[in-house]
């Protein structure tokens, strides 16, 4: 999905892999004896790497157990710590303290699917020696035990689907490399030609009692999303021109004939097509379509599985339309959809196209499945202080019913609150939203350090949902305001347009306002003021950084400084000319410039942290290195801290974990508000690095 992927610029760079029971390091020896006045413990970055993280609920088919994954830090060797992905299994009906853990080791798993007799599990992980290891597809008996190699493609597997009669594995995977190929690559005679020699995803079929495969497609195109009728006998999937990310939003739903290989567009649109699900009796298909790239609406459409003109279910919808999922009976469609900064399921009633909310407005709600009985729905339901778990609820959603609790442990701990605030925008007496998260034990009296939060994206919003960076601040005595400033998305396409051929201004204006409304109300000290942010926020922080001496400190995360170089640098040139004209900035080089924080970069003189990954493929390193030299030559204090493999997002749990103890140091000098959270080790060898 195009909004999804790339509300990563730049969306979420805190991809914390989070654990049921990581060890304690040392990082909090020292201190854990620091309690809140209600005597709970202090959330510090050990606790965060704690955190479990719960997602891909799947329902049996016959509605009694739901299996899920959850990601935690492998820490038996503290020295090289890794995420780790299990698979997990829980009754429907719970209780929470009866989910199993059915996957063990180092390996993660992924794309968890039931057989369609629930007897099995499948999933895949990978197989083979360390360094020529490839995903494959794995079955288990759904009642435990060893899990047994199914497939053995050459190339390995990126998804796959079992057939409604469980005796073919519908596989999305690359054509294995010829023998050629594999002889010039152990020889390192391996030179790479851009946008050349890509490698394309096809489907393949794969029989599970023989292990014969073969190939279903071979177009000029990479497949994604694949999905069996449900007679087997036909699959709908999207494809795009090439694996690029750039190409993610020039999309097109198809459906395959399996007999005869033959294939045909979904519907005939100029408009991108996608995420094409079949209704249970298989006589009709939704998907989903925008009239654009990325920051336009997704609407939801239904069309005669035969063919014919597509019905239109969301045009009056504002918000926009999130992956469909039938009701048993064909006359509803659920999804979930960001509201300002809340994720609601809605339902689609597919007779009169009306659109009605199912849950409320203070938490992160996403539907994942129904029974096919129609009496469970199952989905993620998490709000800022509990982090994601299952719920189960029937299809009226009145009451979700938490079935696990996978960080139980976390109510030995004092957490922040955090409420939703507005105010009004200067930049035109626009409203604004935001969350606040409040240190421990405010009581709104007195003022208190504040820390100053945009989103990346910008094709983003920071929603209700339990922020793990957020908790450490408050536990530190920080309030952290994340604006959802022009531009973000949960207000619909008029406001996610806002900043069109405007970065910098409107949205700068917003966050500025918000700045200024908590010290209005009395919470934020002005003389105590911070901002940091990663991706768009990395720019916005940079903006900030040019345009005010109002903050002590400020730290950018895998910024943008300099749009013209960025365009050439990164992997999503067609996003960011939606904002810049719709030019490339050799055809329009003031635009980029006067957007461009480098224009600006003599203004700076507020100590300033930048932190970046040297292996970001969005957000490529020079980036940063050349805001960093600016204010290195011109004495202005900086710091720039590089993280190696990481990319945009990280994964490493020490680079995680420094990330948090560097914001925390940085942030406790310049605002006079030392870390409690961290060792008196930790604080001193980081303390060592400040400019």
């Amino acid at each position: 999905m195009a909004k999804l992927v790339l509300g990563i610029l730049i969306a979420a760079a805190f991809v914390t892999p989070l654990s049921v029971g990581a060890r304690q390091n040392s990082s909090n020896q020292e201190t854990s004896a620091a309690r809140s006045k209600n005597g709970k413990k202090l959330f510090g970055t050990a606790e965060a790497l704690r955190v479990a993280r719960v997602s891909s609920p799947r329902i049996s088919p016959d509605g009694s157990r739901v299996a899920y994954l959850v990601a935690e830090n492998d820490t038996e060797q503290e020295q090289e710590w890794k995420s780790v992905t299990h698979l997990w299994v829980v009754p429907a009906a719970g209780p929470a303290d009866a989910a199993r853990q059915f996957t063990r080791g180092e390996k993660s798993v992924s794309n968890v699917e039931w057989s369609p007799d629930g007897k099995l599990l499948a999933f895949t992980m990978d197989a083979g020696e360390e360094k020529d290891a490839k995903p494959q597809v794995w079955f288990m008996y759904a009642d435990g035990g060893e899990p047994w190699q199914v497939t053995k493609h050459k190339s390995g597997v990126r998804g796959f689907q079992i057939s409604p009669d469980g005796k073919t594995l519908l596989l999305m995977a690359t054509a294995p490399v010829s023998e050629e190929e594999e002889k010039r690559g152990k020889q390192k005679d391996d030179a790479v030609v851009a946008d050349h020699d890509f490698k394309m995803v096809q489907l393949w079929t794969w029989n599970i009692a023989t292990g014969e495969e073969k190939q279903l497609s071979n177009g000029d195109f990479t497949v994604s999303d694949a999905h069996w009728s449900p007679d087997g006998s036909h699959v709908v999937f999207t494809t795009n021109p090439t694996p690029r990310l750039d190409d993610i939003a020039l999309q097109t739903a198809w459906v395959l004939d399996v007999a005869d290989g033959t294939q045909r567009k979904l519907v005939e649109a100029a408009d991108p097509t996608h995420t094409a699900r079949w209704s249970r009796d298989g006589k009709w298909i939704a998907y989903l379509s925008s009239p654009g790239l990325f920051i336009y609406k997704e609407t939801l459409f239904v069309v005669d599985a035969k063919g014919g003109a597509p019905k239109k279910l969301s045009g009056s919808f504002d918000l926009n339309a999130g992956e469909p999922i039938w009701s048993p009976d064909g006359k509803e469609i659920y999804f979930s959809s960001d509201d300002h900064e809340a994720l609601r399921v809605f339902a689609a009633d597919v007779a009169t196209g009306t659109i009605r909310p199912l849950t409320g407005t203070t938490a992160v709600a996403s539907v994942a499945g129904i029974s096919a009985n129609g009496q469970t729905a199952v989905g993620t339901l998490g709000d800022p202080t509990h982090p994601d778990d299952l719920f189960r609820s029937d299809l009226s959603f009145g009451s979700l019913e938490r079935i696990t609790n996978q960080n139980a442990w976390l109510s030995e701990y004092a957490l922040g609150a955090s409420e939703v605030v507005r105010w009004k925008s200067s930049k035109d007496g626009m409203e604004i939203d935001g969350i606040a998260t409040k240190p421990l034990d405010f009581d709104g009296t007195h003022k208190v350090p504040f820390l100053l939060n945009p989103h990346g994206g910008p094709t983003g919003a920071s929603l209700l949902s339990f922020n793990p960076t957020e908790q450490i601040m408050a536990a530190n005595g920080y309030m952290v305001l994340q604006p959802n400033f022009r531009g973000s998305s949960g207000r619909g396409e008029k406001f996610a347009t806002a900043n069109q051929n405007d970065w910098g201004d409107g949205d700068y204006k917003d966050d500025m306002s918000g700045v200024q409304a908590m010290v209005d109300k009395g919470w934020a000290d002005p003389d105590r003021l911070g901002a940091f942010g990663w991706s768009y926020g990395g720019f916005m922080t940079m903006w900030i950084d040019t345009q005010t001496d109002r903050f002590k400190a400020i730290s950018p995360g895998a910024g943008l400084p300099d749009l013209y170089s960025m365009y050439s640098q990164t992997d999503i040139h067609r996003y960011l000319t939606i904002f810049l004209g719709m030019k490339a900035p050799w055809d329009n080089f003031q635009e980029y410039w006067d957007h461009s924080p480098m224009k600006f970069v003599g203004n700076v003189k507020t100590p300033t942290m930048i932190l970046h990954g040297q292996a970001d493929t969005r957000v490529p390193i020079p980036q940063s290195e050349e805001f960093y030299r600016a204010l290195y030559e011109r004495h202005v204090p900086v710091e720039l801290v590089t993280y190696p493999r990481e990319n945009h997002g990280f994964v490493e749990p020490h680079h995680i974990q420094d990330r948090w103890q560097r914001y925390l140091v940085f942030f406790g000098k310049y605002l006079n508000n030392p870390p409690v959270t961290e060792s008196k080790a930790v604080v001193e060898r980081l303390s060592k690095d400040l400019p």
